[in-house]
């Protein structure tokens, strides 16, 4: 089974083809960023990720099929109104690929895949439609998939989990546990009740005066210091649940700075309280729900995990298997939506499937 993906949830523009035989091969997974493009504004601006998708994807497409050796030029029937309506709300993006399908064959794959949410709908409205269109044109079903899912399944590449596992996704709007009895029944035991960790690390770092995105200027300040004299709350961390909270976190760092002037020393320490608070917080909920589920493993996901010190003080302090994706496939990509297509493999005509921004597990 060959199966090839768009990812545009929210600001990288992302395609993956992988082929399963006896083991999974990675035939091609490019990502182009937004990150500069968004800096500005020390975040992402849901409309400007739109307009960069719609100039990125089919460049990302032709980029990855040359990787699998599956770009071929030749005619293809298709049908130009079909795909003009289609793509009507997304007229560059519509002309790109009118004369991409003109100039190009589709490729030998089974199925088509892109992610139906949750994320920022201008922004999936767009990889939604680009796929719906190859679709049409190159007569392939899609396999809708949930973003969420696919930030755990991603650890499935290479690795072979014992269930039942407990998955724990920290990303910049997600901080969530979820009970995985195996690789179809996922419960979704607790989330964050306001700002998500990575969503903390990046308030955090405007408020220091960082650049953005803030997860990696927080560990690279935390650094460089060995001790700090902050202290700041761990909220919810005795909770008998298994929710999250970090807004007040934020807050706490927002008086905490006003007080004082942002010299080096006090950011770098910060930095440090900061991260060490997050940790702390999802240490104690992940190892009450390990426990209270008598889980066999622990899959962990989403662009925060890329974080090296969070990873050295789970595999420290928490006494289950751990599971962490390859640091390249932490954030968001298309062969993670590839892998939850793959394990999904429901497929569906192109023109029943409908993005869901607040889509969850």
């Amino acid at each position: 089974m060959t199966i090839l993906g768009i990812e545009t949830s929210c600001d990288d523009t992302c395609c993956a083809i992988l082929k399963k035989g006896r083991e999974f091969e990675v035939l091609a997974n490019i990502i182009s960023s937004q990150v500069m493009v968004h800096r500005p504004w020390q975040g992402v601006y849901p409309a400007l990720a739109k307009r960069e998708h719609e100039k990125n994807l089919v460049p990302v497409l032709k980029r990855a099929l040359k990787e699998a050796g599956f770009l071929t030029e030749g005619k293809v029937n298709f049908s130009r109104k079909e795909i003009d309506e289609i793509l009507s709300r997304n007229p560059e993006l519509c002309k790109k690929t009118n004369n991409f399908l003109k100039r190009y064959k589709g490729p030998k794959i089974d199925a088509l895949t892109v992610t139906e949410g949750p994320g920022l709908e201008p922004c999936l409205w767009t990889g939604m439609n680009f796929v719906k269109a190859l679709s049409s044109a190159w007569k392939i079903p899609i396999i809708p998939t949930n973003h969420l899912k696919a930030h755990l399944f991603v650890n499935f590449l290479n690795n072979k989990i014992s269930f039942p596992s407990l998955g724990l996704i920290v990303s910049g709007g997600h901080t969530q546990l979820i009970l995985m009895k195996d690789k179809k029944d996922f419960r979704l035991l607790g989330e964050t009740r306001d700002d998500a960790a990575g969503e903390c690390f990046d308030k955090t770092a405007r408020l220091l005066k960082l650049n953005y995105p803030g997860g990696p200027e927080i560990e690279k300040r935390a650094k460089l210091t060995k001790k700090t004299s902050l202290s700041l709350p761990r909220p919810m961390i005795y909770s008998q649940d298994y929710d999250f909270s970090f807004s007040g976190l934020k807050t706490a760092v927002l008086y905490e700075v006003k007080k004082r002037r942002l010299n080096k020393s006090f950011v770098n320490e910060m930095a440090k309280e900061t991260q060490q608070a997050i940790i702390d917080v999802l240490i104690k909920k992940t190892i009450k729900a390990a426990r209270d589920f008598k889980v066999k493993s622990i899959v962990l996901g989403g662009g925060v995990i890329a974080n090296k010190e969070i990873q050295r003080q789970f595999k420290k302090r928490v006494p289950f298997p751990l599971v962490f994706p390859p640091s390249q496939l932490c954030a968001d990509n298309a062969l993670m939506t590839c892998l939850a297509a793959y394990y999904s493999n429901k497929r569906e005509n192109w023109k029943k499937i409908k993005v869901n921004a607040n889509l969850n597990i």
